[in-house]
């Protein structure tokens, strides 16, 4: 009810938008009479700040100079690829799929486009997919890690940026345990939840207070009749945007004012670079309730990794198989999402990887936004996670083949529509949400074919 109720709410809106619309523009014509009135400015900028904070921000482009090709795909993600195929090292940017468009990660891309040949998870908002392709949960996002790693092949280097940490992360294990060959040479592991039990944020007290059952109540949405995704349970972007901009209201508020400011003084430029953060941070996607609320019970109220007792089809999850893959965990001074200590976790839970094939950076000064971005990013830890991945290349065997891997030397448990019955470990007791899915993805093999002050980096962590 409440999503009918917001796109009801934006269908009134609409031809409010449009008058407001219009008169902006009649502000700022100078053929027209509205434009030599004493107050123009002031009613341009109104009419410009009430458009924008009732419309529904569509999802942005990367707008990079290096052209983009999909390389991989399936209904809930696809991979993109930026640029044309070359003998740089292979990096993939795993984005978070935690409300944002994977574009919020477009100054993350931008660092390393021109010296890797750089592929980035480009996550589909849930409500454009079909309920004929079945759910999406924290096993599946594993899955498709997985088969990721595999369609591109060897000598991989994998980012995971925030959320994307735990199922990467299980992933690599998983791949490691069966003797995967193409599990990824590097992981890069930036302010991950691997550990939500150090230094809790508000974002981790939230979710041991409220508990899943409050979640699953307040959160949960089914998508109306006008997208294709009809009637899937969603945890809508709409919802997590007000989530996030309640932990900083004076700041948006403060915000807007002053660009409404900014467009009354006609200082153009800061109007811009408002419209540009705002227009990506307002952009959100839906997600699907299964994923949702497996990742908020499994990773921030019950600890799953940690403990050893997150389960992928039917078998524990134990990092003590990741022996080759090396580990670099990256975390930020000052970051009020991810705890200092969550993601460095991984790196004591990797028991049987060697000491010098894991490596700690603690960002000076930096929050959540900025281990990912900006320029303290640029500068300090773009070179060190490049020196890492070096470091990764040469302590390896490395591989002869480069190249993406061909579709038909991949394994058989990941091609396309091959049916799958509904996963054990997803019942339908278990998860209420999945009600009237006809169909699941699952019941994969448990084997694999190939059986000072600025920043603080620690040597590579000793081996526990």
């Amino acid at each position: 009810m409440l999503y009918l109720m917001h796109e009801a709410r934006n269908l009134m809106l609409a031809p409010v938008r449009m008058a407001a619309e219009a008169t902006k523009m009649a502000c700022e014509n100078p053929l027209h009479p509205f434009s030599y009135m004493p107050n123009r400015s002031a009613i341009s900028a109104g009419c410009e700040m009430f458009e924008r904070t009732t419309r529904t921000y569509a999802k942005p482009a990367f707008d990079l100079p290096a052209p983009e090709r999909v390389v991989w795909e399936k209904p809930f993600c696809r991979v993109l690829a930026f640029g044309d195929d070359t003998t740089k090292p292979k990096m993939l940017l795993v984005a978070p799929m935690s409300g944002h468009y994977a574009t919020l990660l477009r100054g993350t891309v931008a660092a390393f486009v021109d010296t890797h040949q750089l592929f980035i998870t480009d996550w589909t908002n849930a409500r454009e997919v079909p309920l004929s392709q079945g759910a999406f949960a924290l096993s599946d996002y594993i899955d498709y890690c997985i088969e990721i790693f595999e369609a591109l092949g060897p000598d991989l280097h994998v980012t995971a940026v925030c959320q994307p940490s735990v199922p990467v992360i299980a992933a690599i294990a998983r791949m490691e345990e069966d003797g995967n060959p193409l599990a990824p040479l590097s992981a890069t592991l930036i302010g991950g939840p691997i550990d939500t039990r150090h230094a809790p944020t508000a974002v981790n007290t939230m979710a041991r207070d409220k508990g899943i059952r409050w979640f699953e109540t307040n959160c949960i949405q089914r998508v109306p009749g006008a997208h294709p995704g009809a009637g899937r349970a969603v945890y809508p972007g709409f919802l997590q945007l007000i989530g996030f901009m309640s932990m900083n209201p004076e700041r948006h508020a403060g915000s807007h004012w002053d660009m409404f400011d900014h467009l009354v003084q006609g200082d153009g430029d800061s109007a811009e670079k408002h419209r540009r953060f705002y227009d990506e941070y307002l952009a959100v996607m839906d997600l699907t309730a299964e994923f949702y609320l497996e990742t908020v019970s499994k990773v921030f109220i019950d600890h799953s990794l940690p403990k050893g007792e997150l389960m992928h089809h039917g078998r524990a999850i134990d990092l003590g198989a990741i022996r080759r893959c090396s580990l670099m965990a990256v975390e930020g001074e000052k970051d009020d999402i991810t705890g200092i200590g969550q993601t460095r976790a991984v790196l004591d839970l990797a028991t049987n990887l060697p000491g010098e094939k894991k490596t700690y950076h603690l960002q000076a000064d930096a929050g959540h936004y900025g281990i990912f971005n900006g320029s303290r990013f640029r500068a300090e830890i773009v070179p060190k996670i490049v020196a890492f991945m070096e470091a990764s290349t040469a302590g390896s065997h490395g591989h002869d083949v480069a190249a993406i891997v061909p579709w038909e030397a991949r394994s058989d448990r990941f091609r396309i529509g091959h049916p799958h019955p509904l996963r054990v470990e997803h019942p339908s007791s278990e998860h209420r949400w999945h009600a009237g899915l006809a169909t699941h993805r699952g019941g994969r093999t448990a084997k694999s074919p190939g059986a000072e002050k600025r920043s603080v980096t620690e040597r590579p962590a000793r081996a526990s």
